[in-house]
Parts: structure tokens; C-alpha cells; sequence
């Protein structure tokens, strides 16, 4: 349960833009005159930020990034509980979405601070809208892993996702991530690659993912958001043994034991478990000698 919120400090997470400056809005601009404490990821981006806004902070002006976040979380802490009005704003986007800002949401609930949000442009919500892929149902998946291994079991997990998936991704990786889903999605499953969102360069790839990935290994530069397809509906009576193999295969990966894998997937699909326990041995066989033993 939480706490009872505090009278007086107030924690304020505000969205600010992600390319576009005239895209601030106007409580965005009051927030920055009104705060007490401004806590931002790159103090120098908050000038230019302020300096086009045309507001003169009256608060104190404070970093606030990930090699700092740790550290400094509990000095704003006692800011708020001293009764004083922190801003937390990032470089683009709203705070805590693949930024920080967790730690201090967390630690401000927890201390009964009030936590409330100044909406702002959002790079996952503008990528989906201009994709032309389904928008009813998506999940966020941020940054995937820098490791091909560790990127490839990651996508792996969310290969039977349903929902259109949104990507955070750096340019000089893109190429790799494109191929690499292309691999476990399938070279045909649909995408978006965004880039360089509301900016004066700004484009938007849309295509197969094998395509996309051809496009992407030329180099791409920017800012960049991908957003997937979600895998098609298939029935049971449509699947493989190999694919009920591969579903096992997954799950193991994420760490359970075979015997729960195998009950997991046959009850997700309402399949018998001996005939997903069959398919696993069939693979098993397969990758060895094919003899059976």
C-alpha cells in the first residue's frame, strides 16, 4: 500500500521534445520557472532547452544521469522531503522510459513524496503512430542487448508475442539488430525503422525485415526507433514439431526446466504434454546422431 503523499514536496517528471523544441508545451515552460530543483540529464541540453523556451530558472540546476543517478537519488530525496519542488527532465522524451529516473520515482513513493508527470512527446508513441502497423496492442522492449548472443536469446523470448513491439536501437547497431530479427521473427514480418523523429532529416523505412536489414547495412545515422510486427496467429494443428521444440527451447533458455517447459506449452496451446515431450526428443535426435538414443 502506498504511503500517505507528502503535504509539501513534489516530485514533477516532465517530457520534453524529442527533436522539435516548438514542440514544449506550455506547462512544460512553467514547470521550469517554477521548480525549485531542476534535475537534469545534460544541464548543457536543459540551457538550450530553457533558452528557446525563454525561461530563467529560479531553482537550483543539478545533473542527473546514469553515471550519477545512484548518488545523487538520495540528495534530491531530501530536497523533497525538505518540502521543495524537484523537476526531473532528460534529454528527450519523458524520464524513466530507457532514461532516468526509476530510481527516484521509486525512492520518492517510498519516502511518501507526490509524484505527478508533465506529459510530453514521446518517441515509442510517434514511431508507432506513423508505422502503419497494428497500434491496439504493443509492448516496449527499450534497448536491446549490445551482445549478438545475449540479442538474439532476448528476441527469442518475445518471438510467439502477439503485440507489435517497439525497439530502442543506436545507429552503428542497427544493421545487426535488423538482421538478427529478421533471423527469429522471419524475413518477411513487417517493420518501421524511424529515424531521426520530428527532426529536420527525419524518415521513415517501412518494409520486410530483411529488407530493412539490406537498407540498414549501408549505415544509418540519427536517432532511431523500430517497431515489429507482432507474430500471426497460428492454431495448434498449425505448428511443427520443430516449432514445438523451439517454444521448449525458449523457455529453458529464460530458465525453467524442461519437465515445467514442456507442461507449459502443451497447456498454452491445449496440446497433450506427451505430444510436446515427443517433439522435444525429435529435436534432440535431430541435432545428434539421429539414431534415436
Amino acid at each position: 500500500m502506498d504511503s500517505a503523499p507528502s503535504p509539501t514536496g513534489l516530485l514533477v517528471l516532465a517530457g520534453t521534445p524529442i527533436g522539435d523544441l516548438t514542440d514544449a508545451s506550455p506547462r512544460l515552460a512553467a514547470e521550469l520557472g517554477a521548480a525549485d530543483v531542476i534535475a537534469a540529464e545534460d544541464t548543457r541540453r536543459l540551457r538550450r532547452l530553457t533558452q528557446a523556451l525563454g525561461v530563467e530558472p529560479r531553482g537550483r540546476v543539478v545533473s542527473y544521469f546514469e553515471g550519477n543517478e545512484t548518488a545523487r537519488t538520495p540528495e534530491l530525496v531530501e530536497a523533497l522531503t525538505g518540502g521543495r519542488r524537484v523537476l526531473l527532465v532528460t534529454d528527450a522524451g519523458m524520464p524513466s522510459v530507457s532514461d532516468p529516473g526509476y530510481r527516484l520515482v521509486a525512492a520518492a513513493v517510498q519516502h511518501g513524496i507526490t509524484v505527478t508527470a508533465v506529459p510530453g512527446p514521446s518517441a515509442v508513441l510517434a514511431a508507432l503512430a506513423v508505422s502503419a502497423l497494428p497500434v491496439d496492442r504493443f509492448c516496449f522492449e527499450g534497448f536491446l542487448p549490445r551482445k549478438a548472443g545475449e540479442r538474439l536469446s532476448r528476441l527469442k523470448e518475445v518471438g510467439d508475442e502477439r503485440r507489435t513491439l517497439v525497439y530502442f536501437e543506436a545507429p552503428h547497431r542497427l544493421a545487426d539488430t535488423l538482421a538478427a530479427m529478421a533471423e527469429v521473427f522471419g524475413e518477411d514480418r513487417r517493420a518501421a525503422v524511424c529515424r531521426e523523429l520530428t527532426k529536420t532529416y527525419e524518415e521513415v523505412r517501412r518494409g520486410p525485415l530483411k529488407e530493412l536489414a539490406d537498407w540498414a547495412a549501408g549505415g544509418v545515422r540519427g536517432e532511431i526507433t523500430v517497431v515489429v510486427e507482432g507474430a500471426p496467429e497460428r492454431g495448434p494443428q498449425a505448428l511443427t514439431p520443430e516449432e514445438l521444440a523451439r517454444r521448449v527451447g525458449v523457455r529453458e533458455e529464460a530458465g525453467e526446466r524442461r519437465k515445467e517447459a514442456i507442461a507449459a506449452v502443451a497447456q498454452e496451446l491445449g496440446l497433450p504434454k506427451r505430444e510436446v515431450f515427443d517433439a522435444v526428443v525429435a529435436a534432440k535426435n535431430a541435432a545428434g546422431d539421429g539414431t534415436g538414443r
